[in-house]
Parts: C-alpha cells; structure tokens; sequence
C-alpha cells in the first residue's frame, strides 16, 4: 500500500508539473491566463490532444517536437513536470498525510515556478511571494515544526536582512545589487520553514551564487556588471533545508566540534 501511495505522489507531481508550465510561461505575461486558452503550440498555436498532455511520457513519444508542425518543443517542459514529481514524492516520504503536507507541496510548487522565471527573466512575482508568505503564516498554526512565533519572526527578519544588504549595496555601489523579489522571497522562506533557516539559507545560497557568479563572469566577460538571478539560489536553498535540516544541523554541530 506505502509502494502506492509514493506512485500517485509521483503522478500527481507531474501533472501538477504539467500545470506549472504553463504557469511559468504566462504569469509574468499580464495579458495571459494562466487557465485560458487549453495548452497549445507557441509556435502553431494547434491545441493539444490530451494525449499530447500526458507528463513526460508525451514529450518522449512526440520526439521533443510539436506534431503538426515539427517545431523542437522546449526540454523545460519534462524538466518542470519531473522535477515536481520527484519533489512530490520526496515530500510524501518525508510527512506522509498530514495537515502540513499540501502547504509544504504548494511551497515546493512556488520555489519551482520562481527558479525558473527568473532564470528566464530575473523577476519574482509578487503573485507567488506575497501570497506565499501569508499562507506560509498561516500554515504555521498546523506545522508541528514550526510555530508562528518562529514563522513571523522568519517573515520580519528574511526580508529585514536582505532588504538592509539591498539598500547597503545601492549605499556603496551606487547601484541596484539585488532585486526587492529576492527580499519578499526570502520573506516567504522565512514564513513556511521558520526564522531557524536564515542563517544557512543566505550562506548556501550566497556561496552557490557567488560560484555560479564567477563562471559566469568569465563567461560573458563583463566583469562586475555580470548579472545573475539570485532567486534560484534561495529556493534551491530553502528545498536543501526542508529535506536535509537534520544532516545540514549535524554537520554544523561536527564542525563547531572540532573547530575547538
């Protein structure tokens, strides 16, 4: 029965995954819904059958191709759809059925969704981060793990801390550093896992950034007007710390051992 229940997370992740495609492509388009049209072609702008629609298995059995006219469809889409399924079915592996289960799959799902629009487009939505930070609240009064005491103080110090980094870079750069998106997503970290999770959250994700960043610069050769989206950074931070908090605290605690 457990072997099942894991097999209808996993389903059920990819065909939300399905639904956060579309999501990611049309919710910074203010002229687009995210429900009307049914889900087409961008290029032909054929409707799909539903078959056409089935996660992951389409993308395979269509070769990566639109059927009608051939254009390659992104390799984003069966990233998006696998990656919500497996994210699913780790979630469920971790809490079973329990109150905090569909708050922590819609927080997974809008970490999902910010990775990926702003890598294409260096944005964060309000419309995922401000509702995202009341429900994460909100949840808090479910979540044996985090009180709302430790949720409302996540809120006030996530967006405190880098909303002072923000102004502190705009001070000595004289220029914008990092993006009010970023403050409101660290907000809503804050709000579902707990003000516990900071410290390490702005570590990880400033140290992958700062990795990622330096390739980056040698890449594009721009130097210090090398920009990169710090969203990414963040969420994948905030996923490490929901599954692994317990190794990442025990391996802090080892650390503070032997550094004396």
């Amino acid at each position: 029965m457990e072997t099942l229940f894991l097999l209808y997370s996993f389903i059920f992740g990819a065909l939300i995954g399905s639904f956060l495609n579309v999501v990611i492509f049309r919710l910074p388009d203010e002229t687009q819904s995210v429900v009307f049209p049914a889900s087409h072609c961008p290029k032909c702008g054929t409707n799909l059958h539903w078959y056409e629609n089935i996660p992951v298995l389409s993308y395979l059995a269509l070769r990566g191709k639109c059927r009608t006219c051939k254009v390659p469809i992104s390799l984003q889409y069966p990233v998006v759809e696998l990656c919500m399924a497996l994210l699913s079915l780790a979630l469920y592996n971790e809490f079973g059925f329990s109150l905090i289960l569909p708050f922590y799959f819609l927080f997974l799902a809008a970490l999902l969704v910010i990775i990926f629009i702003d890598i294409h487009l260096q944005i964060i939505p309000d419309k995922i981060s401000l509702p995202g930070i009341l429900i994460g609240f909100a949840s808090s009064f479910f979540n044996p793990l985090v009180s709302w005491q430790e949720s409302g103080l996540g809120i006030l110090l996530g967006g405190g801390i880098l909303y002072a980094v923000a102004k502190g870079y705009l001070l000595i750069a004289k220029r914008d550093g990092m993006g009010m998106g970023d403050v409101k997503l660290l907000a809503m970290i804050g709000a579902f896992l707990g003000y516990q999770c900071l410290l390490y959250v702005i570590f990880f994700s400033s140290l992958t950034g700062s990795v990622v960043g330096i390739a980056a610069m040698f890449q594009q050769k721009k130097g210090g007007q090398t920009r990169i989206p710090f969203g990414p950074f963040l969420s994948l931070a905030a996923l490490s710390w929901l599954f692994f908090q317990e190794d990442i605290l025990a391996v802090w605690s080892w650390y503070l051992t032997v550094s004396g």
